[in-house]
């Protein structure tokens, strides 16, 4: 049997990745075991989610540190508590500095809703909406200190139809995400990404 990877999920806002990645898990589509969730805001409906999943929660209050540095130090303590071999951003709206770059090097991964290297940034849905493209899609990627300019895995596009509203763009990228990033998971737990 190969070991299960032990991962940490990062989010901040409604938790559907979360949910989505969970029932993979729930599902053996991942061999790995989801063993923290890390937040930023403590409104944050991921914790609901946690707790409903019996997930132990973090919420890191960033203005309690001095610097971002010190703040993630104390997320490296408890990813070193709980074992962690790899993190995996679920709509963290955080920048990570080398502090958690450099520990998890290679063992970061992030979904994205645009197709890198286009529409980085918080605001991508919006921005290729706006920017009246044919084509928007997912990217899931690795981190590292640039924003949304690590290593791209895999590349999914979704067409925005003349019709479609913000919100339709935005239904349609979601429901590309919550497929692509078990699945590219899925692909990265077998080549045993995590655990090298």
């Amino acid at each position: 049997m190969v070991k299960k990877a032990r991962l940490a999920i990062f989010a901040s806002g409604t938790g559907t990745n979360f949910q989505a990645l969970h029932d993979a898990v729930l599902q053996r589509q991942l061999n790995a075991k989801i063993v923290r969730l890390i937040v930023d805001k403590s409104t944050a409906g991921a914790l609901n989610l946690a707790k409903l999943f019996g997930v132990p929660a973090t919420f890191i209050k960033y203005s309690d540190y001095a610097t971002k540095t010190d703040a993630e130090q104390a997320i490296l303590k408890q990813l070193e508590i709980d074992d962690v071999d790899g993190i995996l951003l679920a709509g963290y709206m955080r920048i990570l500095t080398p502090t958690l770059i450099d520990d998890y090097a290679g063992k970061i991964v992030n979904l994205h809703p645009a197709l890198l290297p286009h529409f980085p940034g918080r605001h991508s849905i919006l921005d290729a909406y706006e920017a009246g493209v044919e084509f928007t899609g997912v990217t899931v990627h690795f981190v590292d200190t640039g924003i949304d300019t690590g290593e791209i895995i895999v590349q999914q596009k979704v067409p925005r139809l003349p019709s479609d509203s913000l919100q339709d763009l935005e239904t349609r990228i979601h429901h590309v995400e919550h497929v692509l990033y078990p699945n590219t998971l899925e692909q990265l737990l077998n080549e045993g990404v995590f655990l090298k």
